[in-house]
């Protein structure tokens, strides 16, 4: 595996600022992040189910993540996250873990109303952002 596409919903204010996170993250191998909603998420993805329902992850091998399990990828391929990615897969707090990213998949918009309305501007989505305080 040399590369993964993250496909995430661009119409999803949490789901953009994950976008955000990953994109501004280190990670192990390149991530494309992909709008499901967009037309090159349709054309290679079309077939997966779920897509814009779900997180979805797929590797340039053609492996297919979705829900928890595309979760835990995300995080393993983050140079910060994969000793939590390991953590969260074993026995102890798999259960826990599928929970917690089923009751964040499921309440995505109402947790969304927190970071506020998504603009879409010729396609590409972002959320306003706070503006930064600047510690010294």
């Amino acid at each position: 595996m040399n590369r993964l596409t993250i496909l995430y919903d661009a119409t999803c204010a949490l789901c953009v600022r994950c976008r955000d996170f990953l994109a501004q993250s280190h990670a192990y191998l390149p991530l494309e992040l992909l709008a499901s909603q967009a037309p090159a998420a349709r054309e290679r993805y079309g077939e997966v189910p779920w897509l814009g329902e779900e997180l979805v992850v797929a590797s340039d091998d053609g492996d297919v993540w979705i829900g928890p399990a595309a979760f835990l990828v995300c995080l393993w391929a983050l140079r910060d996250y994969r000793e939590w990615s390991f953590r969260l897969s074993g026995d102890v707090f798999a259960p826990l873990a599928e929970r917690f990213f089923v009751a964040l998949s499921s309440n995505r918009r109402s947790i969304a109303r927190f970071f506020g309305p998504v603009r879409c501007e010729d396609g590409a989505c972002e959320i306003p952002h706070a503006p930064r305080r600047m510690y010294r």
